[in-house]
């Protein structure tokens, strides 16, 4: 393979992962982040189109490269062909492994293992994220960094009561890239760790909305900056009827 050649392997094989990590992302985007010829990166992603490996998203282009005038720029996201192209035979090595856990110990050791994983996630995040007295802002914004570190593709986004679906304010997690899809897409405990594991770091209870393990184009997760009325646990709530007929015993 001559050296040309290999240029544009490698340049189609960049493309395809930063849709993968960053999408939806419009080809002005693309252009901006390889360094490559406009006209260049458009013959790609068309390639990409018709190969079946990318598809457009239906909202339109990314926060920031939108057209002023007239339609919004398209932008795109890795079809679900386009994500079975980029795994690897270590995918199959995992999920395989992670099977042989299940059918010879029982599903249960799937998930100890998956909290132990999360576990690990949560040590390492922890030591370069922001401490507790820090806003929950800041906190999301560290975990976001530690995450890319992991080589998960996070960014995070203000949302409002409108965008929320819980009636709620608060920011969302998203990733675009997860080393564990394709095992989590058999075995959900991997996500159900993870999501615990990101309440654990955030000191809130965040909802898990969507997953590239269930076919969704980017895993996203709600941290809540509102809370509900009725916030208070049912312990703390009998212990506080407790505590108020203690007073009243003492007035007797």
């Amino acid at each position: 393979m001559g050296p040309s050649a290999h240029g544009e392997v490698t340049t189609r094989d960049r493309i395809l992962r930063d849709i993968s990590t960053l999408g939806p992302i419009t080809t002005t985007a693309l252009v901006e982040r390889l360094g490559v010829t406009q006209t260049a990166v458009r013959r790609h992603v068309e390639n990409l189109l018709q190969d079946g490996l990318i598809e457009a998203h239906e909202a339109g282009g990314s926060a920031g490269h939108r057209r002023r005038r007239g339609r919004p720029a398209k932008s795109w996201i890795v079809s679900p062909r386009g994500h079975a192209h980029l795994r690897s035979d270590y995918d199959d090595l995992a999920t395989d492994a992670v099977r042989f856990l299940a059918d010879h110990a029982g599903r249960a050791s799937v998930r100890a293992f998956a909290d132990h994983r999360a576990r690990e996630l949560t040590s390492r995040c922890a030591t370069s994220m922001p401490g507790p007295e820090a806003s929950l802002a800041d906190r999301t914004a560290g975990l976001v960094s530690a995450l890319q570190r992991e080589g998960f593709a996070a960014t995070a986004r203000p949302i409002g009561d409108a965008e929320s679906r819980t009636g709620l304010t608060g920011i969302q997690l998203c990733q675009g890239h997860c080393p564990v899809q394709h095992v989590a897409a058999e075995f959900p405990e991997f996500c159900d760790a993870e999501t615990e594991a990101f309440s654990d770091l955030l000191g809130v209870h965040v909802q898990r909305l969507a997953t590239l393990a269930q076919g969704d184009h980017v895993c996203t997760t709600f941290v809540p900056t509102t809370s509900p009325i009725s916030a208070r646990t049912p312990t703390d709530q009998t212990e506080s009827t407790t505590s108020e007929g203690s007073h009243h015993d003492d007035d007797q």
